[in-house]
């Protein structure tokens, strides 16, 4: 890889790691919902008018936009704003490599590795340390350790959380069936699919928050929460999304997507740098169990190719 490219896929992981702390920025002043809703009208409009439409059956735009679209940032926004800290949800939404694997498994038949089960296992136990950790402080009803922040996690903001990357990985195999049987430039379907959310986030905004305030929220609209849907909506998706397809175009997928796994490093540190958030050191554990389960899951077939090399 050039150092060009080394530096534009720099610039896709700390692009997409900070998109947390933007999260967080835009839920405190609008309805999570809301918030998402906008956002994918940015996205799509008015990239539509300069982009062609894929040439992806009707059914399948829906189950991609429904899905990594809809399902993914309804759980993960809604998560965030009861108090999920944004370097965990960073972290835990990397369960959708698993997610994927397991659908990958059910549904196109593909083959299952030893450290894959392996990585899944060490990860579900990194889970339930946090989990733990989570229940703990709802018991005690603050933090374990002043300035801890540890209120936001809950069974409820975890398993939003593991609903999010659930959705994530339904949306990875629409992304694979569409592309093997119908290819399509990424761009097109990431815009395009962007149309299929918004009818569904405006309608539960207005189920569980209110015409009164959505409008109210709208109206008196602050700068922060602006930047906040222009960040997510054009630095996060085309900027980030534009450069992996770029890298994945020009090297080999084992090069590119192993550099995802440093989007929850830089989630974990933006949250501490730019929100103050402290994580205990049973929460701390539990994210690096995480993060090794999901370096297993990544480089378990590289290291078991090396050692039957040397045999």
């Amino acid at each position: 890889m050039s150092f060009k490219d080394k530096l534009l896929a720099l610039c896709v992981v700390v692009v997409w790691g900070l998109n947390f702390v933007v999260i967080k920025i835009g839920v405190e002043q609008m309805p999570p919902l809301l918030l998402a809703a906008l956002r994918f009208v940015l996205a799509a409009c008015p990239a539509i008018f300069f982009i062609k439409r894929p040439q992806v059956p009707l059914r399948w735009l829906i189950a991609y936009g429904m899905t990594i679209s809809f399902g993914q940032f309804a759980f993960l926004f809604f998560a965030i704003k009861l108090g999920m800290p944004v370097g965990l949800a960073s972290v835990m939404l990397q369960a959708q490599v698993f997610f994927t694997i397991l659908f990958g498994v059910l549904l196109l038949a593909e083959k299952l590795c030893w450290y894959h089960i392996l990585g899944m296992l060490v990860t579900v136990f990194g889970m339930v340390i946090l989990a733990t950790a989570g229940l703990q402080s709802d018991a005690s009803q603050v933090g374990i350790t002043p300035g801890y922040v540890t209120g936001g996690i809950t069974l409820t903001t975890i398993l939003c959380i593991l609903a999010a990357a659930l959705c994530w990985g339904l949306g990875n195999i629409s992304n694979k069936m569409i592309m093997r049987d119908h290819p399509t430039p990424v761009m097109s379907l990431v815009v395009w699919s962007a149309l299929v959310p918004i009818v569904p986030f405006l309608a539960c905004s207005w189920l569980f928050d209110g015409v009164a305030v959505m409008t109210a929220s709208v109206v008196n609209i602050q700068l922060p929460t602006v930047l906040a849907l222009f960040y997510l909506a054009y630095i996060a998706t085309f900027v980030g999304y534009g450069i992996w397809g770029y890298l994945l175009s020009r090297y080999e997928t084992w090069r590119v997507t192993p550099l995802s796994l440093l989007v929850p490093v830089v989630g974990m540190f933006s949250g501490a740098l730019l929100l103050g958030e402290k994580l205990s050191p049973q929460q701390m554990l539990g994210a690096l169990v995480i993060i090794i389960g999901l370096l297993v899951n990544v480089f378990g077939g590289s290291l078991q190719q090396r050692l039957l090399q040397r045999t």
